[in-house]
């Protein structure tokens, strides 16, 4: 099927097309509000076919690609902007900030007079439209159907715009065994990225935790044969202590790069947050 889109009440909208899944809201003047999603639906309809074209780039290793690889697409120049600072030290690829770089294309057409907030909310991987006087109010949960364990405030002058999750319970596959980690930077490319490699970190040597090639899950995996995570028993606390420990590690070293502003942990219960707070 092609672009799909469908009022969801309350001033939301839901744009589809494969494996995209976008919830969209704006506030503002009610003109400018449906110019701006008149817009984006426009945007949006080409996206999908733009990143096939260019996903055997997309989908290799970046370390194998450095220093440059030359890509055409908008959406995929954020996903390589996002993942290349990342891959001089990591193993990644593009495809890490997919679903952020797809929502901060989208919200690029809130930023105009008369919108006073807005955000697209690309499964989970979140790009925020703050005007000045504006904030959202974003919850904190453990995994797609975990409870929630708090919240977090972003303002027009925080440095913040995108938030991404990922965590071995989410529809991406993870290294790790995180059950979320939520990252907070400057875009949703660059959180998704940075999120995707926090919650690989969060992770320990333990036999019972289940792990399969990432190619035996799904054929067309960016992750080929690498073990991903689909079952993690229950841990001592002092082993969850020590997985938390190892996400912190990570999240401490992107932020004294400048790759995040701040990184919420949670697994089994038990949560970690940096800066605000460590272990």
């Amino acid at each position: 099927m092609g672009p799909q889109r469908q009022a969801l009440g309350g001033g939301r909208w839901r744009f589809e097309h494969g494996p995209i899944h976008c919830v969209i809201q704006a506030d503002g003047e009610p003109e400018a509000v449906q110019a701006a999603l008149a817009a984006t639906w426009l945007h949006f309809q080409p996206l999908l076919a733009e990143l096939v074209q260019e996903l055997p780039l997309l989908r290799s290793d970046l370390q194998a690609t450095l220093p440059t690889p030359q890509v055409t697409g908008p959406v995929a120049r954020r996903m390589m902007a996002a993942c290349l600072p990342l891959a001089r030290t990591h193993f990644i690829t593009a495809m890490a900030a997919v679903a952020g770089a797809v929502a901060d294309e989208l919200i690029t057409c809130f930023d105009r007079p008369g919108i006073t907030r807005a955000y697209v909310n690309n499964g989970g991987d979140i790009a925020l439209h703050l005007a000045p006087g504006s904030q959202w109010d974003i919850g904190l949960i453990a995994g797609l159907q975990g409870t929630p364990y708090g919240h977090f405030k972003v303002t027009h002058a925080d440095p913040v715009r995108g938030v991404a999750t990922s965590g071995w319970r989410g529809r991406s596959l993870s290294l790790g065994i995180a059950d979320a980690a939520t990252v907070l930077a400057r875009n949703a490319a660059q959180a998704d990225a940075a999120a995707t490699l926090v919650a690989n970190a969060v992770n320990l040597a333990d036999p019972r935790i289940e792990r399969r090639p990432a190619h035996a899950l799904r054929d067309d995996s960016d992750l080929a044969d690498r073990l991903v995570t689909t079952a993690v028993p229950a841990l001592g606390e002092d082993q969850i202590v020590e997985a938390l420990a190892a996400g912190v590690h990570v999240a401490r070293k992107f932020h004294r790069q400048g790759l995040l502003t701040a990184a919420a942990l949670s697994l089994q219960g038990l949560h970690r947050l940096y800066p605000l707070e460590t272990p």
